[in-house]
């Protein structure tokens, strides 16, 4: 099934190679120098959610440890970005996948962190719920509401946009910054009048209490999902990196053509309902993984733009200022050819 990509992935790897020995020889780059840049590290510490469709399957198929024999490989949940970026920041992880708001917030506290590759949008994976029998019917209703929502996760943004596009203001609302599962215990026992969560914490909800929805990211986020990861790590190993883009592929590739082998890998690995897995994938578009666009770059500007004039992040930021490019020339240009 996979033969025709995995042709493609060994072009893009030689193109890889090819591209960072030019470099090395343009700049005058020691031949030691490049051996670094080439080694497959000897441990590789990757941070992820049950949200993480393509880097689930990957861990669930041992894609990735036939791929760097050499490499240790470790896997470690989180139950949202915000948690992730913080360990990768402080040199416990090398790799992570998160939402949109997660990094902006991590930029702002000065965390040396680096955008190194995306999926595209996904904006109905995300929602603003309330209760079947909540008097509120629109987004003016949540003016004094109590809304739940993980502080700095793409629910964050979401909501953020919401309220903006309801009229209100930010202090028009309470927000009640919970993680997942204390929100949605929360929202069941009317502690809180809607909550803002993501897929697969969405579906879960949907199929098991059957909540109405206010809002979803459509006209109000793009609900990108980015991979980030340490700078050392980035600039020492950019061909681990394209194999990592290769396999998240990979995965996706399955997850769109093989959907029954998909959701047993995802369902057996979380622990949730089949039906659940299956809900939150059908809300997924096709999601093969590369570097970011120029378009991605300004959705996540307008991101940050808005957390600033919120005061809701202590300073302005500059997203392109941490988006990685390997020296010589974007792995966005290998990966089109």
């Amino acid at each position: 099934m996979f033969s025709s990509s995995f042709a493609t992935h060994a072009l893009i790897r030689r193109r890889l190679l090819k591209m960072l020995a030019l470099t090395a020889s343009v700049w005058g780059v020691g031949a030691r120098h490049l051996q670094a840049a080439e080694a497959a590290p000897s441990q590789l510490r990757i941070g992820y959610q049950k949200s993480a469709a393509n880097l689930v399957v990957v861990k669930q198929s041992g894609w990735l440890e036939k791929r760097l024999p050499g490499t240790r490989v470790s896997w470690v949940e989180f139950p949202a970005g915000p948690q992730l970026l913080e360990a990768l920041s402080v040199g416990g992880l090398e790799f992570g996948l998160t939402g949109d708001s997660p990094p902006v917030f991590a930029q702002a506290a000065g965390k040396d962190l680096l955008y190194v590759g995306a999926e595209p949008p996904k904006p109905d994976s995300s929602a603003i719920l309330v209760l079947n029998d909540s008097p509120l019917r629109n987004l003016a209703d949540l003016k004094g509401k109590r809304i739940a929502l993980q502080k700095g996760s793409s629910a964050h943004y979401l909501l953020v946009q919401a309220v903006a596009k309801a009229g209100l203001k930010w202090e028009d609302i309470q927000p009640a910054y919970l993680v997942p599962a204390d929100a949605r215990a929360a929202f069941e026992r009317k502690s809180v009048d809607a909550w803002a969560i993501w897929d697969p914490f969405y579906a879960a909800t949907e199929l098991a209490i059957k909540p109405r929805v206010l809002a979803t990211g459509r006209e109000l986020s793009s609900n990108n999902s980015f991979y980030l990861a340490s700078r050392p790590f980035a600039s020492r190993h950019a061909d681990t990196l394209a194999v990592l883009f290769e396999e998240l592929t990979r995965a996706d590739q399955l997850v769109q053509n093989d959907r029954k082998q998909a959701i047993k890998l995802i369902a057996n690995f979380s622990g949730l309902d089949a039906g659940v897995v299956s809900l939150f994938l059908q809300r997924r578009p096709r999601s093969p993984v590369g570097p970011l666009s120029a378009q991605t770059v300004r959705d996540q500007q307008r991101v940050a733009d808005a957390f600033q004039k919120l005061g809701l992040i202590p300073r302005a930021v500059k997203v392109a200022d941490i988006v990685w490019h390997p020296e010589g020339a974007p792995l966005a240009q290998l990966v089109r050819q």
